[in-house]
């Protein structure tokens, strides 16, 4: 599952844990940090954190959960999709949200990258 840490990612991080009990899956939970200057060690280790943080519930129930918090040059969507087909993932759990067209034009969408390139199922909660 991709994680950004937006109020839908709940929502997100439930069904993964949901689809992870029933099909006895691994379950991946990464967020992505964009490559850059203004990029601090502080920022990895809190997204690090925080992933760590999520695990717990997976864990408890006996669920095969990694956690990454990947820094890379590519966007969000490029990496979720690159590290979907470097690991030979069975399906992918994001979070929407609502944007206009021209937010869409300006800033692109992740969702819609991953939903086009992704090598496996989809699945979107919004």
């Amino acid at each position: 599952m991709g994680y950004k840490g937006s109020k839908v990612d709940e929502d997100v991080l439930k069904l993964a844990h949901k689809h992870g009990l029933a099909f006895k899956a691994n379950v991946y939970i990464m967020t992505s940090l964009e490559q850059g200057a203004t990029l601090k060690k502080e920022t990895i280790d809190k997204a690090e954190s925080k992933l760590e943080n999520l695990r717990k519930p997976f864990k408890t129930d006996n669920i095969a959960c990694e956690i990454r918090a990947s820094v890379s040059y590519e966007s969000s969507g490029e990496d979720l999709v690159r590290f979907a087909k470097d690991n030979d993932i069975d399906e992918i759990i994001i979070g929407v949200k609502k944007r206009s067209k021209v937010d869409k034009l300006v800033f692109g969408s992740t969702a819609q990258f991953v939903i086009l390139e992704a090598p496996c199922p989809v699945v979107t909660v919004k």
